[in-house]
């Protein structure tokens, strides 16, 4: 049998693959807008490794498409039904903190619903995101400690917050009670690299011959 792990190192193996080129990046040009080494990049499409949650945050965004697009969720053309046994785990740690991706799409630029479990005194950051990234979030238990760039916010249950996520940004259980949360991101689009004869001629000078 082929484990949970093993299935979501294949599945990035071929959709990071099948992303990179259809954007049209190299693996130069993905390594750099990322900020994940070439050698990384070989690796998790030779299915060699697997990276960390932020590793695969970076390339997402880079891509332009939601980690559900790299985790391979089957898509129907109108409704798409996301059964609780499909949902993917994507960090959990041994005190019982979770976080899981419930559902994601790519229209429109990559949209993703999540939900959060965090025991107390535990927290996980996150890289910053493109610039015109928002997250909307809803605590339903317990009280979330929300840090985005040098800030700190309390945000209790019932109460919702939306930030934009190009800052370094976390999320902390500092109560004495296990904290729940619904997490909304999305993405702006990404557009593959213009070629540079496209560029001029775009720009009203002459193609390069």
């Amino acid at each position: 049998m082929v484990s949970d792990l093993e299935q979501l190192t294949q599945a990035l193996a071929r959709n990071l693959k099948r992303w990179r080129g259809e954007r049209g990046f190299t693996l130069d040009s993905l390594a750099a807008r990322a900020g994940v080494s070439r050698g990384m990049i070989i690796q998790i499409e030779q299915a060699r490794t697997n990276p960390s949650v932020g590793t695969t945050v970076r390339l997402a965004d880079a891509l332009g498409v939601s980690i559900s697009a790299l985790l391979d969720y089957d898509r129907g053309p109108q409704v798409r039904v996301v059964s609780p046994e499909q949902v993917v785990r994507i960090w959990s740690s041994e005190a019982g903190s979770t976080t899981t991706m419930l559902i994601g799409t790519d229209e429109r630029g990559p949209m993703e619903l999540w939900t959060w479990h965090l025991v107390p005194g535990e927290g996980t950051d996150s890289v910053p995101h493109p610039s015109g990234t928002i997250e909307m979030l809803h605590v339903t238990a317990g009280e979330l400690t929300l840090v985005v760039g040098e800030e700190q916010f309390r945000v209790p249950a019932g109460a919702a917050a939306t930030f934009e996520a190009n800052l370094p940004h976390s999320y902390r259980n500092e109560g004495p009670v296990p904290m729940e949360m619904t997490l909304a991101v999305s993405v702006p689009p990404v557009s593959a690299p213009v070629p540079p004869a496209a560029t001029a001629s775009a720009h009203g000078g002459p193609a390069a011959g």
